[in-house]
């Protein structure tokens, strides 16, 4: 065997073991989007329920203070669904 030879022999060795450490790299970073992604989601939900819950006792202080109307009321029941949306996808929410 050639020097010539070797060097391809050992070329083709490096570049397959780049070639797999390259896959594994990719698969790594996709798991690590996805937690990314999850992670980001339920932020933006959590947000989503804050403004919720500051919907609903601006509603309720609107109630309290005799201030509501049929708008209200009905904003209040959209809210509340809203939030049993929200409790059945991420779990209840901590006072």
């Amino acid at each position: 065997m050639g020097l010539m030879d070797k060097v391809k022999a050992q070329t083709g060795a490096g570049l397959a073991k780049a070639s797999e450490a390259a896959k594994a790299g990719q698969a790594k970073a996709g798991e690590a989007a996805k937690a990314g992604q999850a992670k980001l989601d339920a932020v933006q939900a959590k947000r989503n329920a804050d403004g919720l819950l500051r919907r609903l006792g601006a509603a309720a202080f609107a109630e309290h203070e005799g201030r509501a109307d049929d708008a209200s009321r009905a904003e209040v029941e959209h809210v509340v669904e809203e939030l049993r949306r929200y409790e059945t996808d991420y779990g209840p929410i901590a006072p």
